[in-house]
């Protein structure tokens, strides 16, 4: 007999369904809001995504090729976490910083965890933290929209108005990726409509961020209040594109569900009670890193065993 056929138990699934099938259909999610990105912000924005892309793509075959692992820039998602980190990248930022954001994203996080699937947290958003922490004053400064500079939460923190009808379109200050909720929702009805992902985890995320806001907000339900924080900031990018990694959420339906309202509790206190107007970056960091936690204690016991009891045996 060949000792190389392995014989497995049942039951044997088959899919068409690829690795690198899901990363470039999220890619292609992620078009409108680039393509906007691109036209709101003009050369500058291309220049982030080409390059962060490109160094994101190329660290992780130098990598591979020096630790002599097999090559997966094929599979497509180094690309994606390249496009991913450049769409929260501000277009006024150096070409440079992205370059070290896609370094740093797919070396410290991704490969040096083991690479893809084994990494405890997203890539793009690990990199977006490192970098505000890094460079704070440059990953702050955003491009000049109308007659302000700041970002539409910040203005709004500060108890100015803001215009929901321009946040919605996309003609705000912002990375450039996360100006333009109906962008972004377009690419969301993309993966829906694919069955890339599902709606429990973005679902509940959004729904408990506004029962959240609306209780603690200070100004109870009211529509422009959630309209203003919904399509502000990065929450429809983060929701929809990021809290929806494979990798880094649960496994089980209802950590699924416990994860969704840990992100929309988590983004409303940093939003409403901290220093900063954004908190979608380090809401789902902390949710990622509390994944192992949740899948532990929600993974369905086995079919015929009991609770270890104290002093027993397994049954």
């Amino acid at each position: 007999m060949n000792e190389n056929i392995h014989v497995s138990s049942s039951p044997h699934i088959r899919s068409k369904v690829t690795t690198s099938s899901i990363m470039f259909l999220v890619i292609i999610a992620l078009l409108p809001a680039t393509i906007f990105g691109i036209y709101n912000f003009g050369i500058r924005a291309l220049v982030h995504v080409f390059v962060t892309v490109a160094a994101s793509v190329l660290t992780e075959y130098v990598f591979e090729k020096g630790m002599k692992r097999p090559i997966t820039i094929k599979d497509g998602s180094a690309a994606l976490t390249g496009l991913l980190l450049a769409l929260n990248l501000p277009s006024t930022a150096p070409w440079w910083i992205g370059l070290i954001g896609g370094v740093f994203a797919i070396l410290v996080v991704k490969q040096l965890f083991g690479g893809l699937g084994q990494n405890f947290m997203n890539p793009a958003l690990g990199a977006r933290c490192f970098l505000l922490i890094s460079f704070t004053s440059i990953m702050t400064n955003f491009p000049q929209i109308g007659n302000s500079s700041a970002t539409p939460l910040a203005a709004l923190k500060a108890g100015e108005a803001v215009n929901t009808r321009d946040m919605l379109l996309g003609f705000t200050s912002g990375t450039i990726g996360e100006t333009s909720a109906i962008a972004l929702l377009i690419g969301a009805i993309i993966l829906l409509w694919f069955g890339v992902i599902d709606i429990v985890i973005p679902g509940l995320y959004i729904l408990t961020f506004v029962i959240f806001i609306s209780l603690f907000g200070g100004h109870g339900f009211d529509p422009y209040f959630i309209t203003a924080h919904l399509c502000g900031g990065g929450l429809m990018l983060g929701a929809w594109f990021m809290a929806t990694d494979y990798v880094t959420s649960p496994i089980t339906p209802k950590g699924k569900i416990i994860f969704g309202i840990l992100l929309g509790i988590l983004t409303g206190l940093f939003r409403l009670f901290g220093s900063a107007a954004e908190g979608v970056s380090y809401a789902i960091i902390i949710g990622n890193v509390i994944v192992p936690i949740i899948d532990k204690y929600t993974i369905p016991r086995a079919f015929g065993k009991k609770k270890e009891k104290k002093g027993g045996a397994k049954s």
